[in-house]
């Protein structure tokens, strides 16, 4: 299934995932604790997508100090309650082991067009079923993902894995072609089939690139959760300018 959101909800706040985060860094994950720091993690990376791509207005964030960096997360209440909900839903449904990725979209206002995609894979390590059913089979980035068992880690190691793939997003205006109009976003995520699916969620084209490039960034692993990222976006000498 790719489900989406609409922006309207109350707000709820990351206090609940950022208390589970409040462990000694040498703490050895669990289920719960990778479910707190995978879903912080999205938390985070949207942000920056947010504020690095011009979505927001800049003086709509502020500075924070997370992962030993700085990073800029927004002031919007609206966004905020928007964001809070996306993350309570999503812990549930990596709880349950029912997400396959989390897609930022990115798009032009007036034309309607995919200008990118910022894909965050989700894949659960040490676990011996492959069940995972994606929306569409022809979709490698789609097709179950197991990972061969993995030793445990600690906070500070994934920390400092996930330090890397922020810095590849602030980094990212070097190489993605300027947005040269208005755009918005969506979030999209990828769940099997038989997740249990909220009312207020809805069904929704994947919102795919035509001819698009490809850009890779780093992974990170809980040793329960494994997250691969990669960014799609459109040339910028196929827009319409």
């Amino acid at each position: 299934l790719v489900l989406s959101l609409s922006a309207i909800h109350k707000q709820r706040k990351m206090s609940q995932l950022q208390q589970v985060l409040k462990d000694e860094q040498d703490t050895v994950i669990n289920l719960k604790g990778s479910v707190a720091i995978v879903s912080e993690f999205f938390y985070y990376a949207i942000n920056s997508i947010l504020y690095q791509r011009g979505i927001y207005q800049p003086e709509t964030f502020k500075r924070e100090s997370k992962y030993g960096l700085t990073v800029l997360t927004t002031t919007d209440e609206g966004l905020i309650a928007y964001l809070n909900q996306i993350m309570a839903q999503m812990s549930t449904w990596l709880t349950d082991g029912k997400v396959q990725r989390l897609v930022v979209v990115v798009s032009g206002v007036d034309s309607g067009e995919t200008l990118e995609r910022w894909q965050f894979q989700v894949s659960v390590e040490d676990q011996g079923d492959t069940s995972a059913v994606g929306s569409d089979e022809n979709d490698p980035m789609n097709a179950p993902k197991i990972t061969k068992p993995a030793s445990k880690k600690k906070v500070k190691e994934v920390h400092n894995e996930i330090q890397a793939i922020i810095r590849q997003i602030t980094a990212s205006v070097t190489f993605l072609p300027l947005l040269n109009e208005l755009c918005s976003f969506d979030l999209l995520v990828y769940t099997n089939k038989d997740a249990v699916v909220p009312k207020k969620w809805e069904d929704s084209d994947p919102r795919y690139i035509i001819n698009s490039q490809e850009v890779k960034l780093r992974s990170f692993s809980t040793s329960v959760h494994k997250v691969d990222s990669l960014v799609t976006y459109k040339e910028a000498d196929e827009w319409d300018l």
